[in-house]
């Protein structure tokens, strides 16, 4: 099978024309990949900002395909069936945190596309338990995406409290897909994009922002929430500054540069500073029934699995509208500079 792999952390993914395909092991499910969503961590773990990955891995955790094969003790899904796989590919079940509803910080947890090879490839295995069913509304495209962007933007804003004014720093394929949900519930959001990108909050305005500005600019309005999803640590005491007395700030981002140093008094009033950290399961049910119901609506630029780097590259650059999505065995993909498509 093809699958694009990284060698080192900091070198292009090199095409394997004929690395082995893998067979399910007991839970396990073999899924036939037909679109891998371009997710901001992948560019953490390709860049080495992430320690560590697997040798020879195959990154890539925003997977959509169908079940080619199904390993022992298996007997709930079948061949044939449609799942997504996530970036929380297995945890113990029997720590503390499993046991108390919190498996996104179980300690010996794995990963897709990190610890396990992901979906850059025409076939991926993944545990059975941890994968979702996609609502038939969503095309294999634009389902990608819902995998990590989605469900990590879910677990933010689920975080914010009901906001009713909210603001999201970075509005790229989690902010745009969260904007949906908020607006579902009622909420206003106000978009922060790096200084004098006009197009990204033309974007957040069209997807329907009250208003939108860049991150150095304080909004008409202060925030209840905010929800960073931008890797700029600087970004925090802005925030902070936006927010109102008893708000809360999220970042939402697996990694982050440094937060600098900043006044008491943004933190005083008992404003709440917190993280998010990878998803659960429940996350994942909740979120698809709620993205079917609304239903989301993703933007994406499609490319073929061989262009990975090219499109690794458009997200790094800040070139994106929405995602990125790698598409394989079959399904076509127009040049990326000709297709923007909400799907």
């Amino acid at each position: 099978m093809r699958a694009m792999v990284l060698d080192a952390p900091g070198r292009p993914l090199r095409l394997d024309h004929a690395r082995a395909r893998p067979e399910p092991g007991a839970g396990e499910l073999l899924i036939r990949v037909h679109a891998c969503g371009v997710c901001r961590t992948d560019l953490h773990v390709v860049d080495g900002e992430l320690p560590e990955p697997a040798a020879a891995l195959v990154p890539g955790h925003e997977i959509v395909g169908t079940v080619a094969a199904v390993g022992d003790g298996v007997a709930d899904i079948g061949i044939g069936t449609r799942v997504g796989v996530p970036w929380l590919g297995w945890t113990c079940g029997e720590c503390t945190f499993c046991l108390s509803g919190r498996e996104n910080l179980c300690d010996r947890a794995r990963f897709t596309g990190y610890q396990i090879d992901g979906g850059y490839a025409d076939y991926v295995v993944a545990n059975a338990g941890f994968c979702f069913p996609i609502p038939a509304v969503f095309s294999d495209q634009a389902a990608a995406p819902l995998l990590c962007a989605g469900l990590i933007g879910y677990r933010a804003w689920r975080m914010a409290d009901k906001a009713r004014n909210i603001g999201f720093y970075g509005f790229g394929a989690a902010a745009h897909i969260a904007i949906q949900v908020a607006q579902f519930h009622g909420q206003n959001v106000y978009a922060f994009t790096r200084p004098g990108d006009a197009a990204g909050q033309d974007f957040a305005r069209g997807l329907g922002a009250v208003w939108a500005g860049d991150s150095e600019t304080q909004p008409p309005e202060k925030l209840d929430a905010a929800l960073i999803f931008a890797p700029v640590g600087a970004l925090v005491p802005a925030a902070l500054a936006a927010t109102n007395k008893g708000g809360v700030v999220v970042c939402a981002g697996i990694h982050m540069s440094d937060i600098p140093s900043f006044a008491y008094r943004l933190l005083w009033e008992e404003r709440t500073l917190r993280s998010v950290a990878n998803l659960t399961r429940r996350d994942g049910e909740e979120f698809f029934e709620l993205a079917g119901r609304i239903p989301i609506q993703t933007t994406t630029t499609a490319y073929d699995l061989t262009q990975a780097n090219e499109a690794l590259n458009a997200l790094r650059d800040g070139r994106l509208e929405g995602a990125a999505v790698l598409l394989t065995n079959g399904h076509d993909a127009q040049d990326p500079r000709a297709e923007e498509s909400r799907s």
